[in-house]
């Protein structure tokens, strides 16, 4: 029996209006899915490509019951949510994905670490502290990173501790210590799943960080690994969306050892930086895999249509004030550049303002001009 969809009469609610949730509507619009946001900054990214935008709190239980009222399908851009105002919507009837129980256990990082060792998924030895007092009985295991438990992200909330002399600069809070793992490569996953349980993920890319912002500086597409290598990332990714049964796209961000292990640093139930390149380096971008997904649309296509280099494009330190660009016009004079600004206005140190990816004919190719432009453009103040 033929299946009529009528995309218009789906309402999808999007908790956070970031950059995340504006790509994620400029994909959705694509198949004419009207989306709604919800986020505390009236100049969010969302606001002007929404079809409805809220201005809201989203830790706060009745903004997000209430948000989620007239909605068929609701999902985040960031994991810093109301949880429980999500469990009453999921149990009206609402459609929540990622399930509210999945956003409640990846938020916390120990309760990541412990759902890894419960299900045999490989990932770094761990200790879990109440506060900084509690570190010092780990001194024998130094170094460490400590992670806080809940409220980090895009490289905040984690410190290394090399030894018990720095505890000064030890956050005071519950965390994750765990052990530094001598690795060779950063690679990410992305996976999808709908509610038809179809899987599907995208090929392994590698990330290469900014050490002072610890943020992703270049993400490369496909990862320079072994097909030994890939297989290990692509069923660990599998493993961890069948055992959580989510509905949607998850990020698995994981190490390399230099002895040809994977081993999973942490995972985010949503679209994601390390993803961001797919737009146009492969023949579906995460953003759209997320729409089909959560409105168990069958998955789209995943291979690369070229190899791809992203740049994100970061606020220069000692620059804090209305954003200006320097070098679009020579970088966007070049072919297989893409650039794509976030919409904010005001720029900042480390501040994610856009990013850029470069495709070419292979993988040196497009890194040889990434590194180029990496240099030519600027966001200043």
């Amino acid at each position: 029996m033929q299946q009529y969809i009528q995309p218009d009469k789906i309402r999808i609610g999007i908790l956070g209006g970031g950059q995340l949730g504006r790509m994620m509507i400029q994909s959705a619009i694509n198949l004419n899915l009207p989306v709604c946001c919800l986020d505390p900054d009236p100049n969010a990214p969302c606001k002007h490509v929404a079809t409805e935008f809220t201005v809201g709190n989203l830790n706060d239980f009745d903004t997000v019951y209430a948000f989620g009222q007239d909605k068929d399908v609701i999902s985040i851009e960031i994991e810093n949510v109301n949880v429980e105002a999500l469990k009453k919507l999921q149990s009206e009837g609402k459609k929540v994905f990622p399930q509210p129980e999945i956003i409640e256990l990846i938020k916390d990082k120990g309760l990541q670490k412990i759902f890894y060792q419960e299900n045999n998924i490989p990932s770094p030895a761990f200790f879990l502290v109440k506060d900084k007092s509690d570190i010092a009985q780990y001194a024998s295991s130094f170094p460490f990173f400590q992670k806080l438990r809940t409220g980090g992200y895009d490289g905040k909330g984690v410190v290394k501790l090399s030894s018990a002399d720095l505890l000064d600069s030890a956050f005071d809070a519950p965390s994750v210590l765990e052990t530094l793992i001598d690795f060779d490569k950063e690679i990410s996953v992305i996976v999808a799943r709908n509610e038809r349980g179809d899987i599907n993920c995208f090929p392994a890319v590698e990330c290469a960080f900014n050490p002072e912002a610890n943020l992703v500086e270049f993400l490369f597409s496909p990862a320079n690994i072994s097909e030994d290598i890939e297989k290990q990332a692509i069923e660990i990714a599998v493993n961890i969306a069948t055992k959580l049964n989510i509905i949607g796209i998850l990020a698995v961000e994981m190490f390399v050892t230099k002895q040809g292990k994977v081993l999973v640093n942490e995972i985010a139930p949503r679209a994601h930086n390390s993803g961001h390149h797919s737009i146009e380096g492969n023949v579906t971008s995460q953003f759209e895999q997320h729409i089909r997904a959560i409105i168990n649309l069958p998955l789209g296509d995943t291979s690369i249509v070229r190899p791809a280099v992203m740049i994100n494009l970061l606020g220069e330190k000692g620059h804090e004030g209305a954003a200006r660009y320097e070098g679009l016009d020579e970088a966007l004079g070049q072919s297989g550049v893409y650039v794509h600004l976030y919409g904010k206005a005001m720029t900042k140190p480390f501040r994610k303002m856009g990013h850029i990816t470069v495709t070419d004919k292979n993988i040196d190719e497009a890194r040889r001009k990434a590194i180029v432009l990496k240099n030519l453009v600027k966001i200043v103040s």
